[in-house]
């Protein structure tokens, strides 16, 4: 896999990230809202690990 379309994924992850947190405002989501919260954390690490391994240059 090369590192163009690793970028990819995690720009699609990062998109499903705000989606996400946009359940989060939802009332009635109830104790999937762990669920959630479990999902984010998850995902922030996955963004965070990406952003130390492959530092953002100047070119995308």
């Amino acid at each position: 896999m090369d590192i163009q379309t690793i970028k990819e994924r995690i720009a699609l992850v990062e998109g499903k990230r705000e989606y996400l947190l946009s359940l989060l405002e939802q009332p009635n989501l109830g104790t999937l809202r762990v669920d959630v919260n479990q999902a984010l954390e998850e995902m922030d690490d996955l963004i965070d690990e990406f952003r130390r391994t492959f530092p953002q240059t100047g070119s995308n």
